[in-house]
């Protein structure tokens, strides 16, 4: 007799009779749902065939807050039996050096663009969560993070002996090994349908089983469309046939066909230059154009022009052994013979959407999804697609039909496997039509190792900018959003969600896209929607991890604000590198070389009224509160690393953003922050700690006596002065002994942005003596120069802003970006919103989105004039 199945507290005989319960409760919540962000494009049928509720649905799931609370009954049982701790507390941020490779089955199982491998998220996980926690991931892709949390309970040998070895040497607590429950959602169909694949059950028996009878099946019926003939009449399975690009030569105007003329076969390469084969010219792949053919598209009847292309290599299998050959004339005539092949069964023939990336290829006459394949390929895939009539099948078809059996796929130009040009939708000259039933072989083998009969997360399908979640109900979130302009995810998934028939709705999708008419600023918009939705979730004292990737100062610039703008207080940014697998201090705000891993925390109730007090009290609370939320102390193999989140600048500049956000003035200057960090807190090596810091930081140090910080670029007057600061620590310099090392140092100004002299600038903010020689000033003489340099900015400020009130005035190319803090700060101190916005449309953007409290002072001033 099966075994009953109890879900969120009702009994089924199997998970069919679960699932159809639920689709039919599903069905009745469709018209409430719908007023969702987020809300995929689709007939409701096909939403809620591909859904398999309460566990994954399509579209936003209703049965979250259910979950989280029987998941919350769960861990009393946890708390008696002693796996869960009632007084556990995180207080530090996960800042430890990580080594980890990408080559795992999961992984690799499926290209979806970006994944962060789960053996990473797993480190946080068990940092920042305890058994039973409840993790969250609403940007979760292929749903990592949900695998993640499921395999803290059952780690690979490998993994846990790696992991606790690293918790060991970095003296963290030891890793609690046990399951966590976790919630994924992405906004795209195709990414929320990967990972509800990824974290449910399947019976990998049966799933093999029916995988082998599609297989069977499909060579019975089409496997003839993938075979040839060698000289000698035996018969071979093609692996994939080689098609090339006809071109027109720029001389005479004839035709050739580029693999014959521009393919170098014994390097496997492009050649640079290349001549007509018909009037010897000269070429090169800039200067010829395409030649065309018009055809009528056999699915919709429409004539279309579109590149001409021809059949030019096959690669194939005989008796285990690979060869290759030139097309011949029975093959064209099996090519000629599948052309006139009518489909049958439903094929997706949808018009690519709007966007630079999605017709890039309408040039060509690659105008509608079923444009992408070849007459052959598509066929197979149509009939395929039949055939895979549950969702783990489905899986296989969709992580082959866009990136493995598409025109997509490059030859590899002998060079590295062939496939597509990652995050984009480009088709080369030279394209390699695979064999799709043989890479559904090979994919099923590759799922099979990814699959799990245990895994079980909740999926769902919707914009993170509203989230069905009640407030304070997640401990922990890790997520991976999107990057600004690096990948049109809505554009790039659009054929895997047409194989679906279920597609992204990307009214809210937070990337940075003319096509959408979506600019960075709109971009850090929906960001802060999304982290406040993170915040509102989140249980106060709780933590985020943002894994970031991005090369664009202004695009990290908008996702800080956004983060604070929400409520989180940024703790630690650390950065990935992907190449090396491996984690890397970042020494500055800007220095965005590498993916970034954003550790932030949520306060606590009781903290936030005391922040937000006007009075002195209010100041300290906030930075004695941070403090205890940074790392004690950082080790590079034999040495201590200079944490910047301790030091004066970045503890100041966290405490405006602050208050900014707030919407309550200023109440300390630089300077008089300066002077409360000495009085009332212990300094170390520039870094600041509270009392029952500063013993633990000493002990370490001890037994890493040497203090490293990366080379530091001068990339901001502030930096500069920050730079000169420590140049002069302890020691007193003359200029001509300043000047070579700063010259080398401001190599990275921001273009727009005024450095001034640096006489200027240690005549503002340092002491010359009478021999010459420049010295901190103490704090008396500190406060002296603030109040000369702050005079000077004013001045210079008072100038823009007779620029920006003149309506002939053109915008302002170059500004002092020191001037803009000040005069902003003053503004914002009177209220004089109108000011800050006038003068922000009149700067260089750039300026703008590349300084975070420039962005947040303007940020906040728009939605108040």
């Amino acid at each position: 007799m099966a075994e009953e199945i109890i879900c969120l507290g009702k009994k089924f005989n199997s998970d069919d009779e679960r699932r159809e319960y639920f689709r039919n409760e599903l069905r009745k919540k469709l018209s409430e749902l719908k007023h969702i962000d987020g809300f995929p494009i689709g007939e409701d049928e096909d939403i809620i065939a591909l859904s398999d509720p309460p566990y994954y649905t399509a579209c936003p799931n209703p049965w979250m807050n259910d979950f989280i609370r029987q998941w919350e009954e769960e861990k009393t049982n946890l708390i008696e039996s002693g796996i869960r701790n009632i007084e556990f507390n995180v207080s530090e941020p996960y800042a430890v050096d990580v080594t980890e490779g990408k080559n795992n089955p999961i992984y690799n199982a499926h290209s979806y663009h970006t994944k962060v491998p789960h053996p990473v998220i797993m480190r946080y996980i068990l940092h920042y969560t305890q058994p039973g926690d409840i993790v969250l991931d609403s940007f979760a892709g292929t749903g990592m993070t949900g695998i993640a949390a499921q395999m803290c309970g059952d780690p690979e040998i490998q993994t846990k002996y790696k992991i606790e070895k690293e918790f060991y040497d970095n003296n963290l607590a030891t890793p609690k090994w046990y399951s966590r429950k976790a919630i994924c959602g992405d906004l795209s169909p195709a990414a929320s349908f990967i990972a509800a694949n990824y974290n449910t059950p399947i019976d990998l028996v049966q799933f093999k089983k029916d995988a082998n009878r599609i297989i069977e099946k499909l060579e019975n019926e089409l496997g003839w469309m993938y075979q040839t003939r060698d000289q000698y009449g035996n018969i071979g399975r093609i692996n994939y046939t080689v098609w090339s690009d006809v071109f027109l030569c720029k001389e005479c105007n004839e035709e050739f066909v580029f693999w014959d003329v521009a393919f170098d076969k014994n390097t496997g390469s492009i050649l640079d230059s290349f001549k007509c084969p018909h009037c010897n010219a000269k070429l090169s792949k800039r200067e010829i154009k395409n030649a065309y053919n018009t055809v009528r598209d056999l699915d919709s009847g429409e004539i279309l022009q579109q590149i001409k292309t021809v059949p030019v290599l096959i690669n194939y299998f005989k008796q285990k052994k690979r060869f290759e050959k030139i097309p011949n004339n029975d093959d064209l005539e099996t090519i000629n013979r599948i052309n006139n092949f009518d489909i049958n069964n439903w094929i997706p023939t949808e018009r690519m959407p709007e966007g630079d990336e999605s017709r890039r290829n309408d040039v060509n006459g690659y105008t509608n999804i079923n444009h992408f394949f070849t007459r052959r390929n598509l066929i197979v895939l149509s009939y395929l697609r039949e055939l895979c009539t549950t969702n783990s099948l489905l899986l296989v078809f969709n992580s082959i039909s866009q990136t493995l059996a598409s025109k997509l796929v490059r030859y590899n130009l002998g060079n590295r496997g062939n496939g597509p040009l990652s995050g984009t939708l480009y088709i080369g000259s030279l394209t390699a039509e695979s064999n799709v039933i043989n890479i559904f072989r090979g994919k099923v083998e590759d799922l099979l190792k990814a699959f799990s009969n245990s895994r079980r997360s909740i999926i769902f399908t919707s914009s993170a900018t509203n989230q069905i979640l009640k407030n304070d109900s997640i401990d922990y979130i890790f997520t991976d959003p999107p990057f600004g302009a690096n990948i049109m995810y809505s554009e790039l998934n659009f054929m895997w969600e047409s194989w679906l028939k279920v597609k992204t709705n990307n009214k809210k999708e937070a990337i940075e896209n003319s096509s959408q008419g979506k600019s960075k600023l709109i971009y850090q918009n929906l960001m802060t929607e999304c982290f406040s939705e993170y915040f509102r979730i989140l249980k106060p004292g709780r933590w985020m991890t943002v894994e970031f990737s991005n090369t664009s100062a202004a695009i990290w610039n908008g996702i800080q604000a956004a983060i604070q703008k929400a409520g989180f207080i940024i703790s630690n940014v650390t950065a990935l590198d992907k190449q090396q697998g491996s984690f890397k201090a970042v020494t500055t705000p800007t220095a965005v070389k590498q993916d970034l891993i954003i550790s932030c925390y949520k306060p606590d109730s009781d903290y936030i009224s005391i922040y937000d007090s006007r009075d002195e009290k209010g100041i300290w609370e906030f930075v004695t509160d941070h403090l205890k939320h940074l790392p004690v102390h950082l080790r590079k193999e034999s040495n201590t690393a200079f944490i910047i989140e301790r030091s004066p600048k970045i503890l100041y500049d966290r405490l405006i953003s602050h208050f900014i956000i707030r919407g309550l003035p200023i109440p300390i200057d630089a300077k008089e922050f300066q002077l409360g960090l000495k009085q009332k807190y212990h300094e170390r090596d520039g870094m600041y700690f509270i009392q029952e810091q500063v013993h633990e930081y000493d002990e370490k140090k001890a037994q890493a006596p040497t203090i490293i910080e990366a080379g530091w670029q001068i990339a901001t007057e502030s930096e500069g002065i920050e730079w000169l600061k420590r140049e002069l620590h302890g020691i007193k310099l003359k200029y001509q002994d300043i000047m070579p090392k700063w010259m080398q140092a401001t190599t990275a100004i921001r273009k727009g942005d005024i450095l001034p002299e640096l006489r200027d600038i240690l005549q503002q903010n340092f002491i010359e003596e009478s021999d010459g020689n420049w010295r901190v000033p103490d704090m008396n003489e500190a406060k002296d120069r603030e109040i000369i340099r702050n005079k000077a900015l004013q001045r210079e400020f008072s100038s823009y802003v007779e620029l920006a009130n003149n309506p002939k005035s053109k915008r302002m190319k170059e500004v002092r970006v020191e001037a803009l803090r000040a005069g902003f700060k003053n503004c914002w101190d009177t209220k004089d919103f109108q000011t800050v916005v006038n003068i922000a449309n009149k700067i260089p953007q750039n300026l703008l989105m590349e300084d975070e409290q420039l962005l947040m002072y303007y940020d906040i001033a728009k939605d108040r004039v």
